[in-house]
């Protein structure tokens, strides 16, 4: 995995559908859970590991589900055990997603061709447009959070929307190009359909074991209009775009179940 951070190019030649390295090497990538992992076996599988994202995702979700759980059960205020549940999503991910939602807001926004997009992406300083992102992203995720806290049964709804937000991500790993020569998402590589549709079973199933079927919906619409901006701003994606569809997927679903419960 570290290869690949470093945007070196690797070869990702095992084609299988799954694979016992697969969910280590999701949890490596997309979080900073201490897990184990195979740097060789992970770089060969590539964006073939890419079905268990969803599961990692779902990983986060019961732990943010678990904690609001003994946040509440202790008698801490809805409104701070959100906020508490929500750091720890950041600090589960190292802020992986955020970052990438306020390069992609800094970048589509702030430059004026392809190439000054990109380049400002790539940039480790964040603009205006990555504050303000970032800002109304994380005040409308505390609020969703607010908002389920006062539910029963909201661990499975914050497991759900951490499987399809993820599953969102392998959706457009897979529709658009790459719009880089490098960087991460190209190391990763783009999934193949069948590693596609598996991620979005996952998710999807989840969903509708749950009883929370409209969600599948909303996280489709919300990809695909990410999709639609990275196509039209860059021509395809990036790791920052992925890191956006997810934010944007959560911030959606959260919106959603905070409507329904009103």
């Amino acid at each position: 995995m570290e290869r690949a951070a470093r945007g070196i190019a690797v070869t990702n030649s095992d084609t299988r559908l799954c694979a016992a390295i697969d969910l280590p090497a999701a949890l490596g990538l997309l979080t900073r859970l201490p897990v184990r992992v195979d740097g060789e076996k992970a770089t060969t599988r590539g964006a073939a590991a890419a079905w268990a994202y969803p599961l990692a995702g779902m990983v986060i979700g019961l732990k943010q589900a678990v904690t609001l759980a003994l946040l509440l059960w202790l008698g801490v205020p809805a409104a701070i055990s959100a906020a508490l549940v929500l750091a720890l999503a950041v600090v589960l991910t190292g802020a992986m997603h955020e970052d990438g939602l306020a390069d992609s807001a800094d970048g589509l926004w702030g430059g004026w061709d392809k190439a000054r997009r990109l380049a400002i992406m790539k940039d480790s300083h964040i603009g205006s447009y990555g504050v303000i992102a970032l800002s109304l992203a994380l005040l409308l995720r505390w609020l969703g959070l607010v908002a389920i806290a006062g539910i029963g049964g909201f661990a499975l709804v914050l497991i759900v929307i951490a499987g399809l937000s993820r599953a969102s991500m392998v959706g457009v790993m897979a529709t658009l190009p790459h719009a880089r020569e490098g960087g991460l998402s190209r190391s990763v590589g783009r999934p193949a359909a069948r590693t596609t549709w598996l991620a979005i079973g996952l998710g999807a199933g989840a969903a509708v074991i749950t009883g929370y079927l409209a969600l599948i919906f909303v996280a489709a619409a919300a990809a695909a209009i990410c999709a639609m901006i990275a196509k039209a701003k860059i021509g395809g994606q990036t790791g920052d775009i992925l890191g956006a569809v997810q934010q944007l997927t959560e911030v959606a679903l959260l919106i959603t179940v905070a409507t329904m419960l009103a």
